[in-house]
């Protein structure tokens, strides 16, 4: 669900005509629909809301200060990968007790700054970093709490790139080492163990996978009880699909939350759910501009403005968009590839799309951009990087100007 739609052939963001944005602010931007933002984000806290559970927004998929900001006043929590996101979290005023702080390799650095903070847990990934945590806390005189993740080796159903929970992955601790970290867990003097954290991956259509690993982490969390080990809390990651594909049928976030729900429910714990694609995605479009239309023996080339280094997921994940054209002008349609300025063969954002006839100087929206379009955005070839813009209701707002040269 989202509120991108035509309103006498033109293409608007709730109440806002897209054509106007692009003729003032200019291409390529990335233009968010707050109440899509929100209404998703609100969809999956109803469909838990008998676990009452601690949803913490990724900020990863997407870490706009607004955005962020929104889920600050939806009363959410924060999961954050990197110093950069603690420190936007901070600008915009986020409670730090409600930032769960995760990610393979944090440095010592960022380590201090968030035990400084006193955000809420952090979801270690090896014995290096905690004993790591552990020693920091000490200098800092504090005891930081912590869940460790769990590698369930599960392989999801989703691109070989966001999988997380293979045997050969990098991310999370075995089994074994789990068991041995609680056995002498008293070694480590500054920390708390207090859950398990796991995340098998991301865009994953079907509630199975989630299903097994939470099965995984039922049995591991049994038998830690049972050598009389206390497990406050279980995070049990993101994953849930967006929609791409008209076609497409990924699970709603109450097919999701029943599948899961028993399992969790039995457990007795505190739920940590850390959702990001999920409620971003599709509260975004990046809009570009039509600079060279080209015809070649066997195709029919849209050169935009905007590529891969403005939106990388079809080049690296071959992940699939859907094209509106801002102007309907026209039912007669071709078959197009929408290419960027990029020098790269692999610098496109869709391929074999069958659209309406398009011309020089018009302007396509890219749709399901809002997760992990302007977060990987690059300087590439010294591009600038596109404009931020927020819509609520009737108006919209540049929240991140063009960068310039």
């Amino acid at each position: 669900m989202h509120y991108f739609h035509y309103k006498d052939n033109h293409f608007y963001c709730e109440d806002v005509d897209l054509l106007k944005v692009a003729e003032e602010v200019s291409t390529p931007c990335y233009v968010y629909s707050l109440k899509t933002f929100r209404n998703h984000f609100n969809k999956l806290r109803a469909a838990f809301s008998y676990l009452d559970p601690f949803i913490c927004y990724s900020a990863k998929a997407n870490s706009n200060l607004t955005l962020l900001n929104a889920i600050k006043e939806l009363d959410g929590g924060l999961d954050v990968v990197s110093g950069g996101e603690l420190f936007k979290a901070q600008k915009v005023g986020f409670d730090s007790g409600r930032i769960v702080y995760a990610g393979v390799g944090k440095t010592e650095h960022e380590l201090k700054k968030a035990l400084e903070a006193g955000i809420y847990l952090f979801n270690v990934e090896s014995e290096s970093e905690l004993r790591q945590i552990d020693r920091l806390a000490g200098i800092l005189g504090i005891t930081q709490k912590v869940a460790l993740r769990f590698n369930p080796y599960i392989k999801a159903p989703t691109h070989r790139f966001i999988r997380t929970a293979g045997v050969k992955d990098k991310f999370g601790i075995d089994r074994s080492t789990i068991l041995k970290l609680f056995l002498h867990k008293k070694e480590f003097k500054n920390v708390e163990i207090v859950g398990i954290h796991v995340h098998i991956g991301s865009q994953i259509m079907i509630s199975t996978p989630f299903v097994k690993a939470i099965k995984k982490v039922s049995f591991l969390i049994r038998d830690l009880r049972r050598d009389g080990h206390r497990i406050e809390l279980l995070d049990i990651g993101g994953g849930l699909a967006a929609q791409y594909k008209k076609e497409e049928n990924p699970n709603t976030a109450e097919q999701f939350a029943k599948a899961v729900g028993p399992f969790l429910k039995s457990l007795k714990l505190r739920i940590i759910i850390e959702p990001g694609r999920f409620i971003v995605a599709n509260a975004g479009v990046l809009l570009t501009r039509i600079i060279h239309t080209k015809k070649t023996p066997c195709k029919n080339f849209l050169v935009t403005d905007a590529g891969m280094h403005s939106f990388m997921r079809p080049a690296l994940y071959g992940g699939y968009h859907e094209v509106m054209p801002i102007v309907l002008k026209g039912e007669e349609k071709k078959k197009y590839d929408v290419v960027g300025p990029i020098c790269e063969s692999g610098d496109f954002l869709a391929r074999d799309r069958m659209l309406p006839e398009i011309k020089e100087g018009d302007f396509i929206a890219i749709m399901g951009a809002g997760a992990y379009g302007y977060s990987m955005a690059s300087n590439y070839n010294s591009h600038p990087l596109p404009a931020e813009v927020v819509i609520s209701r009737d108006r919209f707002s540049v929240v991140k100007p063009r960068q310039d040269y």
